[in-house]
């Protein structure tokens, strides 16, 4: 155990030779990650366990001889990171690892579409995708995965960062398709430390023991090797984040232990039947060797309360079916809804920049994996005849890539090998003796052309959950084919080939394509929730219907696609499901001893719409209300989240955070809300006589966001909506219209702003239709949701009686 750990509940026997813990996670990767964390903090004894070895900074594979080792399959002596999976129609590539998806993952943080939440949507070969959550109910927990995982934009507008060919190019590109480009969130430390600048290279400020591997990190440095594993640890994967927590909370992490079984207790519970790999236990630990015998695998049990699967889509789906005479009562659905999450992969090649002969830098081997996205409307959008939606994103790759690249263009590298000879062989019998060797060797090597121009193209889309997960002679076999996904799939490689004619580029499938086939890393489904047993394998927080006490934490629980990159989606709802274990008394085991006290919390979030207009340049936003200046539309859409409810009522200021987007042409489209801060009904500011010059204005609801604009250059929304003593006719005027300034940079506080550049103001409105639709979003999280909202409606109506009431 590291410096600083402290050990949870102890472990108890369950009978001989066995253990018994309160809950047993199955996986480590982004749902068993999340709540291996979550209920070690609450105090229940948490054993993680991972078939995989543990892989510290410095481990993973480089060479030819540790790539081929770097698969997965223990029968051949192979524990290595990669687990290739081939079925009909599609191949899978998912990874084995202290960390799970994480280690190979590009980084990227997207929230699921809100309208792609859909609802008894039809699909073409009969049945329904319907997603029980919606995107208010997973908003908070969203947010909470973000701070754990230190999601941040690529910093483009930081020297250094700048001169990425590559996401230029794609925000280039989206923008001759009038379409939306941004940097997504990554869980990437591109700086030592969060206020820092960034900078590459350089030592993180975390001390060394704040990580369960002991082992220094450092800042990004641009590499592209972020889905081979990162060797310089700055990739805030889950074993760096949420397993080192966990740790510290005392969860007993297991590497090598490869779960086979699950069965109900005798007295409750379940038992969890697992492999253990000889030599495979512990941190930074080494594989067994490919070719090397080895000792076999030794068998265990292991007992629990309540027990988390969180194996992969892949792994989860495949032991639920192998159990499935053990756990009777399993529902139709298990099996159903697989889906490829829409992944398909191209490639641009032979940029130019406009002139026929010079090509255009892409430079695929700079930066992260993943630095932008572009986003396809949906028809859920309410763009008519658009289809399903997705994302097509930059998909960098390692340097050293460009030289295997660069050494198997076949005639062309042939042909110049050739001229290399021929020339030193005609110096040798004293033809060409003026010409340096240096001229000759710079010739051979070209000019990189191909491979600094082109650039591969990750797609990612809402295709159709239609396949099915089922076993045949005890192996996992995967019916699902690209038939009922093919528009989905066929507009995105269109919009592809169209981003490559809009940058000069040629355009080219994956060969796999054109053979019916497509390779997926992030399956979804086989054990999906569902509103009722018939349709779901699990409810809507995970729990397996008819099973209680067992929960499903991974992508196989999904419904249908996310559109996007599925691991904040995964997390997210991982998350939401602890809170709802952690708050229900009862579990699985009828010998469950007293549950340890946890502390819940209350908390409550509505989402606000406010739309007006901004005058660039305008002093105030009275001169911009009288039409001084050119009006631009202006909007923002808030998730006002109170975490403690009770916290936030006692609070003078009543602070909340706010999360969402805002939207203005003259800041380039829709750009995500970096850090949000709501103050509602703050005491307005200054002396009695100060406020009755102002007209007399008693409190204000304050808002402050900070987003970066399509250059990535940090701007500060400020806005105070002002509740003054005056008539009721006053309410509505007073606490729908919002007046505010934009100003550069990002500001903490109002005496920082009157020493920032004013770009302009405006004024925002909340419609009637707004509120209505505003009504309806109130949520509560935790225990006593009514009685929280009573409380708060309490407070809020209170503070209007005394502004507005006789």
């Amino acid at each position: 155990m590291t410096a600083g750990t402290r050990p949870g509940r102890p472990v108890r026997e369950a009978g001989p030779g066995t253990e018994h813990v309160d809950v047993v996670v199955v996986g480590s990767g982004f749902g068993g990650s999340v709540a291996a964390c979550r209920l070690a903090e609450a105090g229940l004894s948490v054993v993680v366990l991972e078939r995989g070895r543990a892989w510290p900074p410095g481990s993973f594979a480089r060479t030819p001889a540790e790539f081929g080792r770097a698969f997965w399959d223990p029968g051949a002596g192979l524990h290595g990171l990669f687990d290739v999976w081939s079925f009909r129609g599609c191949d899978a590539v998912v990874a084995s690892g202290l960390g799970g998806g994480s280690l190979i993952f590009a980084n990227v943080l997207l929230r699921k579409d809100e309208r792609w939440f859909v609802q008894e949507q039809p699909l073409p070969g009969g049945g329904h995708e319907s997603w029980p959550v919606g995107r208010a109910d997973l908003d908070p927990h969203y947010d909470a995965v973000e701070r754990m995982m230190g999601a941040v934009p690529y910093p483009l507008h930081h020297p250094g960062y700048a001169d990425t060919p590559k996401t230029r190019a794609m925000r280039d590109g989206a923008a001759a398709l009038g379409l939306e480009f941004q940097l997504p969130p990554l869980a990437v430390r591109f700086a030592p430390a969060p206020d820092a600048v960034p900078r590459p290279g350089l030592p993180l400020a975390d001390p060394a023991h704040a990580n369960l591997h002991g082992v220094a990190r450092r800042t990004c440095r641009l590499c592209g090797e972020c889905n081979i594993g990162c060797n310089d640890g700055a990739k805030n994967s889950l074993d760096f984040t949420y397993l080192s927590a966990a740790r510290t909370h005392g969860a007993d992490l297991r590497t090598g232990h490869d779960v086979q079984t699950v069965r109900p207790g005798p007295r409750g519970g379940y038992e969890v039947g697992y492999l253990r790999y000889a030599g495979h236990d512990g941190y930074g630990d080494t594989a067994p060797r490919a070719g090397e015998p080895g000792r076999p695998p030794t068998a265990g049990t292991l007992s629990c309360d309540r027990l988390v699967l969180a194996a992969g889509t892949l792994g989860t789906t495949h032991l639920l079916l192998r159990s499935r005479n053990r756990l009777p009562g399993l529902g139709p659905a298990l099996g159903t809804r697989f889906s490829s999450n829409g992944d398909i992969l191209s490639f641009l090649i032979r940029a130019k920049d406009g002139h026929p002969d010079r090509g255009r830098p892409l430079d695929p081997g700079k930066g992260p994996v993943i630095t932008g996205a572009i986003r396809l409307p949906d028809e859920l959008d309410g763009a008519p005849g658009a289809g399903r939606g997705g994302y097509i994103e930059d998909g960098g790759y390692p340097s050293f890539v460009q030289w295997l690249v660069e050494a198997a263009r076949g005639p062309q590298n042939l042909s110049r090998t050739t001229r290399f000879l021929t020339r030193q062989l005609a110096r040798r019998i004293g033809l060409f003796p003026e010409r340096r060797l240096s001229r000759d060797i710079a010739e051979l090597l070209g000019d990189g052309l191909l491979t600094s121009t082109s650039l591969p193209l990750l797609g990612m889309g809402r295709d159709i959950p239609d396949g099915e997960l089922s076993l045949r002679g005890g192996r996992l076999h995967v019916s699902w084919t690209t038939g009922h996904s093919a528009p989905t799939l066929r507009r995105l490689r269109s919009t592809m080939r169209q981003l490559a004619d809009a940058l000069g580029a040629g355009y080219a499938d994956n060969p796999l394509w054109h053979l019916g086939r497509t390779v997926t890393v992030h399956p979804l489904g086989g054990a999906p929730m569902g509103r009722r047993p018939e349709t779901g394998v699990c409810d809507a927080f995970g729990e397996v219907y008819g099973h209680r006490g067992l929960y499903i934490a991974d992508g196989s629980a999904l419904p249908g696609p996310v559109g996007t990159n599925p691991a904040l989606t995964i997390a997210a709802l991982s998350d939401r499901m602890c809170t709802r274990l952690l708050e229900n008394p009862a579990g699985g085991g009828a010998t469950a001893p007293p549950r340890p006290a946890y502390t819940r919390r209350t908390s409550l979030l509505f989402t606000e719409t406010m739309r007006g207009h901004y005058v660039s340049g305008a002093p105030a936003p009275k001169a911009a209300e009288r039409g001084g200046g050119q009006r631009e539309p202006f909007a923002f859409r808030l998730t006002i989240t109170a975490d403690d409810l009770d916290a936030f009522l006692d609070d003078p200021g009543h602070e909340a955070r706010a999360d969402g987007w805002v939207e203005s042409p003259a800041c380039g489209g829709r750009r995500p809300v970096l850090l949000g801060r709501f103050h509602l009904f703050a005491p307005a500011e200054g002396s009695g006589e100060a406020q009755a010059r102002d007209g007399g204005v008693r409190r204000v609801l304050r808002y402050r966001l900070h987003f970066t604009d399509a250059q990535e250059r940090p701007r500060t929304f400020t806005g105070h909506k002002q509740i003054t003593h005056g008539t009721p006719l006053r309410l509505w005027p007073d606490t729908t219209a919002l007046p505010f300034r934009l100003l550069a940079g990002h500001l903490t506080d109002e005496a920082a702003d009157a020493e920032a550049l004013l770009l302009g103001t405006g004024r925002l409105h909340l419609r009637p239709r707004d509120l209505a639709q505003q009504l309806t979003t109130f949520r509560t999280t935790g225990p006593g949701g009514p009685a929280a909202l009573a409380r708060f409606g309490e407070f809020f109506l209170g503070r209007l009686w005394e502004s507005y009431g006789p």
